[in-house]
């Protein structure tokens, strides 16, 4: 079984080979990077506009349909919200189109995610800054999740992202309490987080939710595979 990944190029990829190939013992995974546009600002919403469009990902898509993936995923954040529900579901559909298979993105996946745990209201610890944070909450707003409160941590691309450190991330993420019976999310793909899911279950009475975490989840589920808790955390359960 192959798992196919369209990543960003910025620092946790190493998650998806890990935990992804962990998920059975024939399982592959095929990474191939998607072209980012806007440098050391990445996280500008017309930067990441650009990479978000559909002819840019299929790119990277068609480099790896010769290998006749199981299942696959656009496995960046903001690359999948930036544009809102429908271009979203568009881009995982022109995804499953190239490659012959079920598709999904990041955003997708909270989606998914959040309706398994029957979650309508969450919080938000963003790596973005704020007109970013703006549109996940805008497209979280479009499938009928509300965000109570937030916090954007105001890094400008994916790489800087990923030296956040587990420390200061865990901080952050302890003073921001998720709303009653919500969810705390801590979007961005570039943050590596499921070695942190343990110690993030132990913040709150609540589902901490990250990037990586729900987006393997759902490419597992995809391929018709059932991820344990070192993977997909509280998901696993439900």
């Amino acid at each position: 079984m192959r798992l196919g990944v369209l990543y960003p190029p910025c620092g946790a990829e190493f998650e998806f080979y890990t935990h992804g190939e962990a998920l059975a013992p024939d399982v592959r995974v095929t990474l191939v990077g998607v072209r980012i546009h806007g440098g050391d600002d990445e996280h500008a919403v017309g930067h990441m506009r650009r990479t978000a469009e559909v002819d840019n990902l299929l790119l990277s898509a068609e480099a790896i349909a010769p290998l006749r993936p199981d299942a696959a995923i656009w496995a960046c954040t903001s690359g999948s919200f930036v544009a809102g529900l429908g271009h979203a579901r568009r881009q995982a559909e022109a995804i499953g189109e190239a490659l012959g298979c079920p598709a999904t993105s990041t955003a997708l996946a909270y989606l998914a995610a959040l309706q398994q745990l029957g979650i309508e209201r969450v919080s938000v610890l963003a790596s973005y800054p704020q007109a970013m944070f703006d549109a996940f909450q805008a497209f979280l707003g479009e499938a009928g999740i509300g965000v109570d409160a937030g916090a954007c941590l105001d890094v400008g691309s994916g790489p800087a992202a990923a030296d956040i450190g587990d420390e200061a991330l865990l901080a952050r993420a302890a003073a921001l309490a998720p709303p009653p019976g919500g969810a705390l999310l801590i979007p961005d793909t570039a943050i590596p987080t499921l070695h942190l899911l343990p110690r993030l279950a132990e913040l709150h009475e609540a589902p901490v939710l990250t990037a990586n975490q729900v987006s393997l989840w759902h490419l597992a589920r995809l391929a018709g595979l059932e991820p344990g808790p070192e993977t997909a955390g509280v998901l696993a359960a439900a």
